[in-house]
C-alpha cells in the first residue's frame, strides 16, 4: 500500500469506530471467522491420498486453512456489506489475515526442516506478535516515525557509525539467513543419514561441520546485506577472545573433544563404556556431552572432555564379547571335579552364554575357609547387563551343589585356650 492508501484506510477505520453500524461490522467479521474455523475443521477431517507429496500438501493447507478461508470470505463479504454498512474494519482485517497466512506457511516449512526443534512453537508466537506490530504501525502510518526515532539513536563502532535501526536490520537479516542455513544443514543431514555405508560418527561430524560452516556463512552474508561492514566487528574481537578464553574454556574444550571422539571412532553409538562410576550404553554424542544410559533407565551426561582425558573402559570397542568372572568357594571336603563340572554346566545352560569360548572353571587359591573357584564365561550382548545373568547362574549353582552334597563353607576360626602353667 502507498502512504496515501494507508492514510485513507486509517481514517476510514477511525471514522467507522464512531459509526452506529460498528456492531454490524463486528458481527459480519465474526461470522466470516466462524465459517473459516468450520472450514478448517472440515479440511482437517478429510482423508488424503497416499504418498509423501499428498501428506505435505495437505499438511501445509491445514496450516493456512483458517487465514486463507477467512481472507476469501472477507473479500467476498466486503463488496456485499458495502451496500448497507461501512467496511473499514473489513479493509483492516485483510492485511492482518494475509500476514497470518504468510507466518503459518513460513513456520510450516521450518517445522518440516526442524522436526525435533522444541523452540519453534514459542518462537512462532513471538514472531507473529512482532509481524502484527509492524503491520499495525504500517497501517496507522506510525512506522516511519518509529524508524526515525531508531535512526536517531546512533553510536560509533570503529570507523563506522551505526544506529539502532541498522542493528535491528542486521539482527533481522542474520536471523533470516541463519534460518535458511539451518534448513540447508537439516537437508544435508538428511542426505547423510540416507547414505549407505557411511559410519554413524562420520555422519555426525559432517552434519555438525556443515551446520557450523553454513551458520558462519549466513552471518557473513546477512550483515553486509544491510550495510554493516564486517571490519567493525574487529573492535569487539579482542574482548570477545579474552572472554572465550577464560569464561568458555570448558565449553570449547568439550566441543573440540566431541569432534575428536567422533573422528577417531574411539566411542560409538551403542558402545558399552565405563568412565568413573558411570557405566552404560552410549545413546547420543553431542557437542558438549555424551549420554550413557544404564539398565535402570537413568541417563548420565558425561562431558566430552572427561572421555578424552581419562581412562574409559569400552566393552565393545573392537569386540562385543565380554568375559564375566563369577567367584565361588567350596569346602575342603568337597569333590572338586564334581563342583567344577556343576559350575560349567550351570553357565552352559544359560542362552546368553556363548558356547565359543566355552565356560571354564579355574581353581584360584586355597583360602582359610575353603577352596576358591572362579567360573568364567563369555557373553556377546553386554548392553543387556550381567546382574540378572549372575543371579540365574548363582541360583543354578545353589541347586546343583545342594543335590551333590557340596557345601559352601562359613568363615571358620580356630580358637585355642592355653592354661597358665605356673598355677598347675
Amino acid at each position: 500500500m502507498t502512504e496515501h492508501e494507508l492514510a485513507s484506510l486509517w481514517r476510514s477505520v477511525l471514522a467507522d469506530l464512531r459509526e452506529p453500524d460498528l456492531v454490524w461490522q463486528l458481527l459480519a467479521l465474526a461470522a466470516c471467522l466462524l465459517l473459516a474455523k468450520l472450514g478448517e475443521r472440515v479440511l482437517r477431517g478429510r482423508q488424503v491420498g497416499a504418498g509423501r507429496a499428498w501428506e505435505l500438501g495437505h499438511g501445509g493447507l491445514k496450516r493456512i486453512a483458517f487465514p486463507l478461508f477467512a481472507l476469501i470470505l472477507v473479500l467476498l463479504a466486503r463488496p456485499l456489506a458495502q451496500q448497507w454498512i461501512h467496511v473499514g474494519l473489513f479493509s483492516l482485517a485483510l492485511p492482518l489475515l494475509s500476514s497470518l497466512a504468510v507466518i503459518r506457511v513460513v513456520f510450516y516449512v521450518l517445522r518440516l526442516s526442524f522436526v525435533d526443534a522444541t523452540w519453534l512453537a514459542q518462537f512462532e508466537r513471538v514472531f507473529a506478535l512482532l509481524v502484527w506490530a509492524i503491520v499495525a504501525l504500517h497501517i496507522t502510518g506510525l512506522l516511519p516515525d518509529v524508524i526515525g526515532v531508531l535512526e536517531s539513536v546512533s553510536f560509533n563502532a570503529g570507523k563506522q557509525k551505526l544506529s539502532l535501526w541498522h542493528v535491528l536490520q542486521g539482527l533481522a537479516a542474520v536471523l533470516a539467513t541463519v534460518l535458511v542455513a539451518l534448513w540447508l544443514s537439516s537437508a544435508v543431514e538428511a542426505r547423510l543419514n540416507a547414505a549407505v555405508g557411511l559410519d554413524n560418527n562420520l555422519r555426525a561430524v559432517f552434519a555438525r561441520l556443515s551446520r557450523a560452516l553454513l551458520i558462519l556463512l549466513a552471518v557473513l552474508i546477512g550483515l553486509p546485506m544491510v550495510g554493516i561492514d564486517l571490519t567493525t566487528l574487529s573492535v569487539f574481537g579482542g574482548a570477545l577472545g579474552v572472554g572465550l578464553g577464560f569464561g568458555l574454556q570448558k565449553i570449547a574444550s568439550n566441543y573440540v573433544s566431541g569432534f575428536i571422539i567422533l573422528l577417531d571412532n574411539s566411542i560409538r553409538i551403542g558402545n558399552i563404556i565405563t568412565v568413573g562410576n558411570d557405566r552404560g550404553e552410549v545413546t547420543r554424542i553431542t557437542t558438549r556431552y555424551t549420554v550413557l544410559k544404564n539398565l535402570a533407565g537413568f541417563e548420565a551426561l558425561v562431558p566430552n572432555e572427561l572421555l578424552v582425558g581419562s581412562v574409559v573402559q569400552n566393552e565393545s570397542y573392537s569386540d562385543r564379547q565380554v568375559r564375566i568372572a563369577l567367584p565361588v568357594q567350596v569346602s575342603y571336603d568337597s569333590d572338586l571335579e564334581r563342583a567344577m563340572s556343576i559350575m560349567a554346566a550351570a553357565a552352559t545352560a544359560q542362552p546368553r552364554v556363548l558356547a565359543d569360548p566355552a565356560p571354564a572353571v579355574l581353581l584360584k587359591e586355597f583360602a582359610d575357609s575353603g577352596i576358591n573357584l572362579e567360573l568364567g564365561f563369555w557373553v556377546g550382548d553386554p548392553e543387556q547387563g550381567v546382574g540378572g545373568l549372575r543371579s540365574d547362574i548363582n541360583l543354578a549353582l545353589w541347586r546343583g551343589f545342594k543335590q551333590a552334597g557340596i557345601a559352601i563353607p562359613y568363615p571358620q576360626r580356630e580358637v585355642r585356650i592355653l592354661k597358665d602353667q605356673g598355677n598347675d
